[in-house]
């Protein structure tokens, strides 16, 4: 909603949940991590998780919950071009079960990342980031629009999105 009514295509009724979110984007490698204001206007990097050792990685993400208290995780979900899902994504999958079941009862949703990693290299590169320094941040800025794109679907939509992670036990 602006300042004048809310924005053009969405629903005047819809509400949006007030709240800090984080964002996580799962590399192999690096874990990238963002956040946004309690008003869900701006996603700001927070850090990047190494990503080999994973239950270090889902303490470190779960001490990053406890510090933010946010309304909910958001967790890319790598999906192909034509909208399929390969290995990554059950991986992924896989991850956020368990993270979810670590920062129970804060709730976890998947979100669709295509391409976000892509976008947020080029998007350093056009900076003037290069690319060995690059590396150490890409997945912050990954994460970064993930949440961005997940704020902006729920201003439009009026529903929270993604898909949620139930906690399997």
């Amino acid at each position: 909603m602006t300042a004048t009514g809310p924005r053009q295509g969405q629903d005047p009724a819809a509400p949006f949940r007030r709240g800090v979110r984080v964002a996580i984007d799962v590399g192999d490698a690096r874990i990238g991590v963002a956040s946004c204001d309690p008003d869900g206007i701006l996603a700001t990097p927070v850090e990047t998780v190494p990503g080999r050792d994973v239950p270090a990685a889902v303490r470190r993400l779960a001490a990053i919950v406890t510090e933010y208290e946010p309304v909910e995780v958001v967790i890319g979900l790598p999906r192909s071009l034509n909208g399929g899902e390969g290995p990554a994504a059950a991986k992924v999958r896989g991850f956020a079960q368990h993270v979810a079941k670590v920062i129970s009862p804060v709730p976890v949703r998947l979100v669709d990342e295509r391409m976000s990693t892509v976008t947020a290299a080029q998007g350093l590169r056009a900076s003037g980031v290069k690319a060995k320094k690059g590396r150490s941040v890409v997945d912050q800025a990954a994460a970064v629009i993930i949440l961005q794109s997940a704020l902006e679907t729920e201003r439009v939509s009026g529903k929270a999105p993604g898909e949620s992670v139930e906690v399997v036990i």
